[in-house]
């Protein structure tokens, strides 16, 4: 179904339409759901982290001492021990600056493989199925924007 040579699923018009062609209804139920329990990584970059902080109103190193951490040179939020997002307390306190990483959610490449593998994702995601329906470019401009934060 995939011609692209980086491996990545975003299609050209008319050319191996993806199953999700007629769109794909997601609605964020702020559940949490997808920032707890399991470990993880959330990556976060330069303007993210400048944004973050000045969300919070605390310095950029003040962020980085109480919130990040490096992982292979690229900048990550710290998780609880029992792999909760840092940044979650009955809701996320960083909503609105929320890394790209959260922003796509759930229109991940992984998910979006096959229709199973989406289904397989609402079991444990309140939002997919619900509310606003997310058009074919939608969901690959998240794709793109998803792939480009590697």
């Amino acid at each position: 179904m995939n011609n692209s040579k980086s491996g990545e699923n975003i299609h050209k018009k008319g050319l191996n339409s993806p199953w999700y062609k007629d769109g794909l209804r997601f609605e964020c139920q702020r559940c949490g759901s997808c920032c707890r329990g399991e470990p993880g990584v959330v990556w976060i970059n330069k303007r993210e982290v400048k944004d973050t902080s000045a969300y919070l109103d605390i310095s950029r190193d003040m962020l980085a001492e109480k919130y990040l951490r490096i992982i292979n040179g690229r900048i990550s939020l710290l998780e609880h021990c029992n792999g909760d997002c840092i940044m979650y307390d009955n809701g996320c306190k960083i909503y609105e600056t929320r890394p790209r990483q959260c922003k796509t959610f759930p229109f991940w490449k992984s998910n979006l493989r096959t229709n199973a593998e989406w289904e397989e994702q609402g079991k444990t995601c309140q939002g997919i199925g619900k509310g606003k329906l997310h058009t074919v470019d939608e969901i690959e401009n998240h794709l793109r924007a998803e792939l480009s934060n590697l």
